[in-house]
């Protein structure tokens, strides 16, 4: 059951009126359920009982520190792509043991800190990256551990934006040249290989692909083996879809893992997986308020406070989220753009929805616990939103609302 559901015509989180929380932390403001976040990584994490494993949260998708802490308390570990993740992981209580390091430009600096802090692995991108992390290593005295970031060259049937494991994406080292890149890694006195990831893109609704880019990777697990090297761990990164809309229909996690899990029917290897996007998109709504309704000829706009600066993904992916009214009303509805005050013709959050609105009315837009704030900008001095935690009846403000001062803070006038 959702963690979000109408009562007595009231939308609520949990135990709380979503109209409630707006009248005290204003909008836009964006609202979770501790509930909902628990029960997506139990559920993820319980799938996999049958093998030892790591789920490995994906910051990016969500770095709040109380949501990661929410993860640490759990037992999760956490896939970082910059230096400024680690420090966040470290700054909820995660212990970097239990961290992997992905990306495609490490720099320097970032290399030095996460051996400093002792992390779990690196995922490998490049032979340069390779060279890189062994000099950083040898110059602090210590072996770094790695795995090769391995792209399969898997089609994974989604937005090309996210897509990341074809021949044409950034991502990763070819396949065909992993096994030569292993031997490489070898023979570098400060590096220690320990496992090997790949990671084909994310919001796959389908399983075929995960278990092509699995059987592609155990392939050359079991040959590099033959070559004498051997991997303790296999990272399937991660992907997992949910539902945006009501015609999608994202497979269970039961039904991935028994594909992943029939897969490696008798190996030893421990597993890694990278889910973000799973574990926080449906456990999160951006609330927004209607400032003007523009009735038109063509189009019917509705102009409301929340803006492409607060939640990207419509503008940037054309992407759909639902979007309900926090108090039901037996009205007739219209069909209406939802769109912000930003100035940009691209500044949308919906199209073409049907809505019995008027101004003031507040609204919440769903499915937007994953890459909505930590996407969010500052775009046209606008203050970034709230963060509020729903605990049953209790509130929790997990981030503060920004105020324009604090935008300009750290900027000054020519002498």
């Amino acid at each position: 059951m959702s963690a979000f559901a109408y009562r007595d015509g009231a939308l609520h989180a949990e135990e709380v009126p979503l109209r409630d929380i707006a009248a005290r932390h204003g909008t836009p403001c964006y609202v979770y359920s501790r509930a909902a976040l628990t029960a997506a990584y139990r559920d993820f994490d319980g799938a996999f009982a049958g093998h030892d494993h790591l789920v490995c949260y994906a910051v990016k998708a969500n770095a709040n520190l109380a949501i990661l802490n929410l993860f640490v308390r759990l037992g999760g570990g956490f896939d970082i792509v910059s230096g400024g993740e680690l420090a966040r992981v470290i700054a909820a209580g995660g212990d970097p043991r239990k961290v992997v390091f992905s990306g495609v430009g490490k720099t320097e600096i970032e290399i030095r800190d996460a051996l400093n802090a002792g992390i779990l692995c690196f995922n490998v991108e490049s032979a340069s990256e390779l060279e890189r992390i062994n000099r950083i290593a040898g110059a602090l005295g210590k072996v770094a551990p790695i795995s090769l970031r391995v792209n399969p060259d898997v089609d994974a049937k989604t937005h090309p934006y996210i897509a990341t494991g074809l021949k044409e994406n950034k991502f990763g080292v070819a396949y065909d040249d992993a096994l030569a890149l292993y031997r490489r890694a070898r023979g570098l006195d400060h590096l220690k290989i320990e496992g090997i990831d790949c990671h084909i893109g994310s919001q796959l609704i389908d399983v075929a692909p995960f278990t092509a880019a699995a059987a592609r990777v155990i392939a050359l697990v079991d040959a590099l083996r033959a070559d004498g090297i051997v991997l303790s761990h296999i990272d399937l990164g991660g992907g997992l879809g949910v539902q945006y809309q009501a015609e999608e229909h994202s497979p269970s996690t039961r039904a991935y893992a028994a594909a992943i899990l029939k897969g490696v029917a008798g190996r030893t290897e421990k597993l890694l997986f990278e889910p973000g996007r799973f574990l926080t998109a449906n456990a999160g709504v951006l609330l927004t308020r209607v400032e003007y309704l523009k009735p038109g000829e063509d189009r019917n706009f509705a102009v409301v406070d929340g803006a492409m600066n607060d939640l990207m993904r419509p503008a940037l992916y054309d992407a759909w989220h639902d979007i309900l009214p926090a108090v039901q009303t037996a009205e007739p509805p219209r069909t209406w753009e939802i769109v912000g005050p930003v100035c940009e013709s691209g500044d949308f959050l919906g199209h073409g929805r049907r809505l019995a609105i008027h101004e003031g009315d507040l609204l919440a837009i769903r499915s937007a616990g994953a890459y909505g704030m930590s996407m969010s900008s500052n775009y046209n001095t606008r203050p970034r939103a709230a963060e509020i935690m729903v605990d049953g009846a209790a509130l929790h403000v997990i981030r503060k609302r920004e105020t324009v001062p604090e935008l300009f803070a750290n900027e000054s006038l020519l002498p």
